[in-house]
Parts: C-alpha cells; sequence; structure tokens
C-alpha cells in the first residue's frame, strides 16, 4: 500500500495585529472641505473671515478711545507686576510680604486649526473668523485689561505641543510656562499619559531651571515662596468664593456658604475629575486627535485649579477652534447642533457691555458679573455676596464652570467613544 504525503499548505505571511488605538496615537484624518469646495466657496471663507476679524479689532479700538484709558487698560495686575519689579530690584526679601494698596490670541488659533487638518486659504478664513469671535470673549478682554500673561504662556503650550517629537527640546515650553505660573503644570502629567516621557522630562527640567534660578536671584524670597505656607494657601490671592473664580473650588465654596466647609467636597470631586480628565485627554490624543487632546487637558485643569480667574479662560479659543473643526466635519442635524453649541459657548463666554457701571459704561465685561460680588479688600469683614445668590444671579455667576462642566462631559464622552474596540 502506497504512502500518500498529506497535502500542505503553504505558509502564510504573518499579518500584523493592530496596535489599540488607545495605546498608539492615530494619524489626523485631513480636512476634505476644501478638496471638495469650489474656489469661490474658500474665497468667501476668507473675505468672511478677515472682515469679521477686522471689525471685531475695530470695534475694541473705538471701545478703548471712547473710555478713559483707565477703564481698559489700567488693569490691578499690570501694577502688580510693575510695583514687583521694583520690589524685586530694591528690596527682594519683601517681595512675597509686601502689598499693593487695594483698589495673540490667534497665534493659537492657527496653530488649533492647523493641529485640525486645516490646509490653506480655508485655514486662514476660519481662523480670522473664530479669532475675531474669541477677541470679543471675557477672558481674551479681561487678559488685556488686567495686563496678564495668560495669552502668552497658552501660545507657549500649544506652539510646544505642536512641534514634531523628533526635537529633543520638546516639553521645554511646558515647562517655562509652568515656571511663570503654575497653571500650565497640568499639561506635564498630560505628557506622560499620553507616552511622551522624554517630553515630560524634558518640561521637568525646564521648570526646575526656573525654579533654581529664582532661587540663585532672590534666595529668601523664593524660600518664603516654596517653603512658606503661602504656596498651599488659595486665599493668599483674595476670597476664593470671589465670583472671578470660576473653578469647581469657587463655586462649591459659594453653595456652601464656608471656605472650610467646602474644602473636602472639593478635594473628593476635583480628585476624580483630575484622574478623568487627564485620561480622557489621553484617549483623545492617542484617537488622532491631539487638539482635543490638549483642549480637555486645559479644561481639566481649570476645573481642578483652586483658583481659575475668569482671565485664565481664555483656553476657550482653542476649544472653540474645536467645535468649529467638529461642527464642520459633521453632517445633517449633528452639523446644526455643532454650529448652536458653538454660539451658545460664544455668548456664554462673551465680553457683553457692563450697562450696571455708570462710572464706565460699555466697557466689556462678561454675563458673570451681572451676579454681585465682593470686593476682594472687603470680604474678610462681611458675609460675602455669592453666599446670597439664588436664581439668574447664581447662574450666570457660575456661568464658566457650568459651561465648562458640560464641555468636560462632552470630552469625556468623546474619549469614551474612542475607547470602543469597534472604533
Amino acid at each position: 500500500m502506497a504512502l500518500v504525503k498529506p497535502e500542505v499548505a503553504p505558509p502564510q505571511p504573518a499579518v500584523p495585529q493592530p496596535a489599540s488605538p488607545c495605546l498608539t496615537p492615530q494619524p489626523l484624518a485631513p480636512l476634505r472641505l476644501t478638496a471638495r469646495a469650489a474656489r469661490g466657496r474658500r474665497k468667501l471663507l476668507l473675505l468672511i473671515g478677515v472682515a469679521a476679524l477686522a471689525v471685531a479689532v475695530s470695534a475694541y479700538a473705538l471701545t478703548v478711545a471712547a473710555h478713559p484709558a483707565g477703564a481698559l487698560l489700567g488693569g490691578y495686575d499690570l501694577r502688580v507686576y510693575h510695583d514687583a519689579g521694583l520690589i524685586t530690584r530694591h528690596h527682594s526679601a519683601t517681595l512675597y510680604s509686601w502689598q499693593l494698596a487695594p483698589g495673540i490670541r490667534a497665534v493659537t488659533v492657527w496653530m488649533t486649526f492647523g493641529a485640525l487638518g486645516w490646509p490653506g486659504r480655508a485655514r486662514l478664513g476660519i481662523v480670522c473668523a473664530i479669532g475675531a469671535v474669541t477677541f470679543w470673549t471675557e477672558p481674551v478682554q479681561r487678559t488685556l485689561h488686567l495686563g496678564q500673561v495668560e495669552l502668552l504662556l497658552m501660545v507657549l503650550v500649544v506652539w510646544d505641543l505642536r512641534q514634531p517629537s523628533r526635537r529633543w527640546w520638546q516639553g521645554a515650553g511646558i515647562g517655562l510656562a509652568a515656571g511663570i505660573k503654575l497653571v500650565p503644570l497640568i499639561f506635564i502629567p498630560y505628557l506622560v499619559l499620553t507616552g511622551r516621557f522624554r517630553q515630560a522630562t524634558v518640561a521637568v527640567t525646564a521648570l526646575a531651571v526656573t525654579v533654581a534660578a529664582g532661587w540663585a536671584v532672590l534666595p529668601a524670597a523664593s524660600a518664603a515662596w516654596w517653603l512658606g505656607p503661602d504656596f498651599l494657601r488659595a486665599g493668599r490671592t483674595g476670597f476664593v468664593g470671589f465670583v472671578a473664580n470660576q473653578s469647581l473650588r469657587g463655586v462649591i465654596t459659594r453653595l456652601a456658604g464656608d471656605v472650610n466647609a467646602a474644602t473636602p467636597a472639593w478635594l473628593a470631586i476635583s480628585a476624580a475629575t483630575f484622574v478623568l480628565g487627564l485620561t480622557a485627554a489621553a484617549l483623545l490624543h492617542h484617537s488622532g486627535r491631539p487638539a482635543q487632546g490638549w483642549a480637555a487637558c486645559a479644561l481639566t485643569g481649570l476645573l481642578v485649579s483652586p483658583v481659575s480667574w475668569d482671565h485664565h479662560w481664555v483656553w476657550i479659543a482653542p476649544i472653540l477652534a474645536v467645535l468649529a473643526d467638529q461642527a464642520v466635519r459633521a453632517r445633517g442635524v449633528a452639523r446644526w447642533s455643532g454650529w448652536a453649541l458653538l454660539a451658545t459657548v460664544a455668548l456664554l463666554f462673551g465680553a457683553w457691555p457692563s450697562l450696571w457701571r455708570s462710572h464706565a459704561p460699555l466697557v466689556p465685561w462678561g454675563l458673570i458679573w451681572y451676579a454681585p460680588g465682593t470686593h476682594a479688600a472687603a470680604y474678610s469683614h462681611v458675609r460675602p455676596s455669592e453666599y446670597h445668590w439664588h436664581g439668574l444671579a447664581l447662574l450666570a455667576g457660575d456661568g464658566y464652570i457650568l459651561a465648562g462642566l458640560v464641555l468636560f462631559a462632552m470630552m469625556v464622552g468623546s474619549a469614551a467613544l474612542a475607547w470602543r474596540p469597534d472604533r
């Protein structure tokens, strides 16, 4: 009986298993709008954007010209920086003990739309249009009024995040920004969670260099800041329940009616928000949406920070850019819903005129200031007005944090969809 050699199927090449989208960053799909749109539509978008930006800047120039210089350009914080510089030069040991007498945005939008895949004229047109809107948001106007540096720090952070990973110094911008103000510090754990360990190390090194430089120049003041009680005392800058503090701690303090009574609830809620927000930011990054990732990270930082003053919310600029991109990419009802959401957020953060201020009528402030607030110099002597809010005052005074929580929930939901294995 002859033996028959069994047929053996030829070996098949091994098929590589795709990596989990939650572990490996995916490339962002380029925007197909400009490839399909007619040349006339691209020109129309550019013309509308440039015209809107020109109107926004012109309106601001007219507003400045129509009011005394102090009404729009005499910010308290700018005087603090000026006097602190003089103190540093002549009495550096008292830098953190003295008291003052009581009393670009478009660059970030451009980089955000670049990360979202917008090319050519379409990118320039949408940047001008969204830039015009963000220019007249209350956080941007307050930053200009106070002479604050939030816009510059935001540009530095986003520019750093947009650098190619092959550049060894990527992360230094985040570290430098955190050395100037601690608010951007949340982007360091974001780098770790997104697997950019080298960049996180560079950021920590840059932060350490700024601290060491300050210690070398001002040893006594640095010791008072880093080792003294003021570092962990959020109330050093004023009443944490003040209307301008649009953070979880601010709203919980106002609802509780007492700073100490609100602390345990704030710590628990902020810890959960921190973990959930950074996880969502990392998932968005790994799913090929880096702009949504850093927007979620920034929003998480605004929510969990002990103090998030209204001018800290300049991060609404890239958030509006992300919302505009999502509206353009959507279809049907989702597109109109996206535009409605964008318009609602822009209106809530808009720099509405201060009709109630007789000494400076029509100066842009915002909806949160329609709620009565307690003067920073008097809160320790009277029961703050923020403890008596109700009705519309409660909604207006907590407007940023309420809108931020809605956006936070949407970003977490988007990240949850990215986690699904069938996506």
